[in-house]
């Protein structure tokens, strides 16, 4: 990936999180710490890597992606809006009784949605499914999943991994969204899943560390996945939960708190002078 491409996916992605920002703020409730720590592999995957079209969503041939980690929907809708899936303004409506933007993720209601999730853990067994379909039946897409590293507390995570690994799903790839930080906390002094990287090797995983808020980064590993040959992929990405706001970041309290007023606009004002700059990088 080249410098000028970062730059655009940079600009793709705070527009992003105006958007998932500006439905947990109308509703007052949402998730926005981990939707903002995701957001870079969002953009990787749907604007630079992923075979998606938003005018054929159920086209079979279509690369999948799962979001594990479902509460964390808002960073995922507003992905999907800039993508063209649906409206952007449609992100306002976000868990409001008449949207299809419900707190979790809804296959049946909202276009480029490829699994309902939101029960924590369960994700990786429908990616699995997803996957080993794909290998039974030759087909050429590949299978993204995305889940917290307090989600790893879950034991269905582990026994997804062992089904992974049984199989051979290298058409598979798992991200870590590794933030340190759940709703009670630090995620060490709650139930540590450490090590991450170590335990998926151990389950016979091809695994990568990277740092998630680089394109570069992330880019490059979907790569190595896609050329890993009979084995699953997991790359573990360092995060920071709420990234991209100054104030959110890096804080627990904000994995499901919606900002007041002053803290949106702050907010909104902070990404707004993060697109000028990156623009005035694009075209300079």
């Amino acid at each position: 990936m080249d410098n000028k491409t970062a730059l655009k996916l940079s600009v793709i992605a705070a527009k992003a999180k105006k958007n998932a920002l500006r439905g947990i703020y109308e509703s007052q409730s949402g998730h926005p710490g981990g939707s903002m720590s995701v957001m870079d592999i969002l953009v990787t995957l749907f604007f630079s890597e992923m075979n998606v079209d938003p005018k054929n969503p159920h086209d079979p041939k279509r690369d999948r992606f799962v979001l594990s980690k479902g509460h964390c929907a808002p960073g995922l809708y507003g992905v999907l809006a800039e993508r063209g899936f649906f409206e952007t303004a449609a992100c306002a409506g976000f868990r409001t009784i008449d949207s299809c933007l419900q707190g979790h993720p809804d296959m049946k209601s909202v276009s480029g949605v490829d699994m309902s999730t939101g029960s924590l853990g369960q994700g990786v067994s429908a990616a699995n499914g997803m996957a080993l379909a794909g290998k039974l039946d030759g087909a050429g897409y590949r299978v993204y999943v995305a889940t917290g590293d307090g989600e790893l507390q879950e034991g269905q995570v582990w026994e997804a991994a062992m089904f992974s690994a049984q199989y051979k799903l290298d058409n598979l790839t798992l991200f870590v969204d590794n933030n340190g930080l759940q709703i009670d906390g630090d995620i060490a002094g709650i139930m540590n899943p450490a090590p991450i990287a170590e335990k998926y090797r151990a389950f016979g995983w091809n695994v990568l560390e990277i740092d998630g808020h680089d394109y570069h980064q992330i880019a490059d590993a979907i790569q190595k996945a896609k050329a890993e040959k009979g084995r699953p992929t997991a790359v573990v990405c360092k995060t920071i939960k709420g990234k991209g706001i100054s104030y959110m970041e890096d804080r627990a309290e904000w994995h499901g708190k919606a900002p007041n007023k002053e803290e949106y606009e702050t907010a909104v004002a902070e990404l707004d002078a993060r697109i000028a700059e990156l623009e005035g990088q694009i075209n300079g």
